[in-house]
């Protein structure tokens, strides 16, 4: 099992690892400044750092975040002045070709590359540890871009990245609001993948089907069954069994199957967690009681889990990217928008509450 757990949060990185005495504090980066980000790779870690000023850095520390080195952080090329602008569809103004945010890191597995999904929609390939990132045109020039639009952001972000373990190759992506690409040639062409999706309050003939529009809010897939994905979807729960090609809807989740986090255990592909809440505007735990959700056939139930969880009323709300679990699937770690921090050892079943008094927590990852 994993024994170290890095956060990424609204005022730096903090670090806990599992001793003889249990889970200790260990270590802070970054202290004051956005960590919305970060990733452990080949032995390193890679973090996105936002300054309110300066935009978005990037560093590596290979000796557990003791010290830091900069990098480039991934950046737009300059915009041609024959290619057209695209506008947003719901403020009509033209999406810009630079980083506003960093909001996934994902290995493309024995390649050693890396991917990175940034707003406002575009897709990285760094072929040499997150020293240099290209652009992927091919994704970035889909003339579909004009349909992607904002969810919680001005603009669309690439937020999930799923790369087949198998075969470097097969990439599936997920965009808030823009639908699922996947691509089988390593990125030289790209299909949308986003059928089955459906937003609950469009009518499907005016759009509410449209695989282009669709909102998945996080996508996972099970590294030992790729071609099984989840995805916690702004308006349910979904599932894909042919490798994010198509979708099936997961229907009458409780306490409701709105959420940002899902995690999938990383050998049973029908064992997954989810951190629910209520819809749409309101982004609160339904009736104030936080807790966690997992099935372990598919989707067909659910289990309620809430042991060591606060008691009712709680507000806490988990972040797409704030619910990781580890390689052997019995630890998972979440954290929440209210500086909480807690890991379960049993999968679920009960949590230990680490801190109350982290800053807002944006991402959980176990070393």
């Amino acid at each position: 099992m994993s024994d170290r757990i890095d956060i990424g949060t609204r005022k730096g990185l903090f670090s806990y690892e599992r001793r003889s005495s249990g889970w200790e504090p260990v270590g802070a980066s970054f202290l004051g400044i956005q960590v919305p980000m970060l990733f452990h790779h080949q032995g390193v870690i890679l973090a996105s750092v936002e300054h309110g000023h300066f935009g978005t850095k990037f560093h590596r520390s290979a000796d557990g975040g003791s010290s830091w080195e900069e990098l480039d952080a991934p950046a737009y090329p300059e915009k041609p002045d024959d290619v057209p602008d695209i506008l947003d569809p719901w403020r009509n103004t033209p999406v810009p070709w630079s980083l506003e945010k960093v909001w996934c890191l994902e290995s493309a597995g024995r390649t050693g590359e890396l991917w990175c999904g940034t707003l406002p929609g575009g897709l990285f390939r760094s072929s040499d540890q997150g020293e240099s990132w290209s652009l992927v045109r091919s994704l970035w020039d889909r003339p579909e871009r004009a349909k992607w639009a904002g969810g919680g952001y001005d603009w669309p972000g690439i937020h999930s990245i799923c790369v087949h373990p198998d075969d470097p190759m097969k990439v599936a992506v997920a965009i808030s609001c823009g639908g699922v690409w996947r691509t089988e040639d390593g990125g030289e062409s790209w299909a949308q993948g986003a059928h089955g999706m459906r937003f609950d309050f469009v009518p499907e003939d005016q759009g509410g089907a449209d695989p282009e529009a669709q909102d998945p809010h996080r996508m996972v897939q099970c590294p030992s069954a790729p071609d099984r994905l989840w995805v916690q979807h702004h308006c349910g729960i979904y599932r894909s069994d042919d490798g994010a090609r198509s979708w099936h809807e997961i229907r009458d989740v409780k306490p409701s199957g709105f959420g940002f986090a899902v995690a999938v255990h990383p050998e049973a592909p029908d064992t997954a967690w989810f951190v629910p809440a209520k819809k749409d505007e309101f982004r609160h735990p339904v009736d104030a009681r936080f807790v966690v959700t997992r099935t372990r056939d598919g989707g067909r139930t659910f289990e309620t889990l809430e042991r060591g969880l606060p008691e009712t009323p709680a507000y806490d709300i988990v972040f797409r990217h704030a619910l990781d679990v580890d390689r052997t699937g019995h630890r998972l770690a979440m954290g929440s928008t209210t500086g909480s921090l807690w890991v379960s050892e049993d999968q679920g079943d009960s949590w230990q509450h680490l801190s109350a008094h982290l800053p807002p927590i944006y991402c959980v990852r176990f070393a």
